[in-house]
């Protein structure tokens, strides 16, 4: 049974493995990491860490039972009980209602947890499986989303409701 689970330096290895394995499939809906990304993951991951640590946002991962990562589910931006979540999953479980359900599970731990109200994420127009997950979580449209916070690409934000969810 996959487990939604902190992201800790121990994850380094199985999360690169992940978006190495998956970075032709993020490309079709997601603007490329780019080379650098690879180029600089200890650094970054490092990074990410540090700024889990600080509150400024929390990172989750999907972990299958053998240690492999099927999706990242991050908060960030966290201020004023409100975050943005961005989030992933392995293309070999998409469409299967993983990323559904995971989003689902972090709204609530969002809450209960970290002590959000509001959750905000952008979704490119191109990727219409976000937008859907995105609408099965209970988020609704709010407006559009400039190109700089989708990799250049124009989107919309969608905005969901975690005191009083639809």
């Amino acid at each position: 049974m996959p487990e939604l689970t902190r992201l800790h330096a121990d994850h380094a290895a199985a999360v690169l493995a992940f978006e190495l394995e998956n970075r032709g499939y993020f490309a079709t809906s997601v603007s490329d990491r780019g080379d650098d990304f690879f180029d600089r993951f200890t650094d970054r991951y490092q990074t990410l860490l540090a700024e889990q640590e600080s509150g400024d946002c929390a990172f989750y991962l999907l972990v299958a039972e053998d240690g492999s990562v099927l999706g990242r589910f991050n908060l960030y931006r966290i201020e004023d009980h409100t975050a943005d979540l961005g989030y992933r999953v392995a293309q070999h479980v998409a469409g299967h209602g993983v990323a559904t359900a995971t989003v689902l599970e972090l709204c609530r731990l969002a809450a209960a947890r970290h002590g959000l109200r509001t959750l905000r994420a952008a979704a490119a127009h191109r990727n219409a499986p976000s937008r859907k997950v995105l609408a099965k979580a209970g988020f609704v449209p709010v407006g559009p989303a400039e190109p700089a916070h989708l990799g250049g690409e124009p989107g919309t934000w969608y905005e969901c409701d975690l005191v009083h969810p639809r």
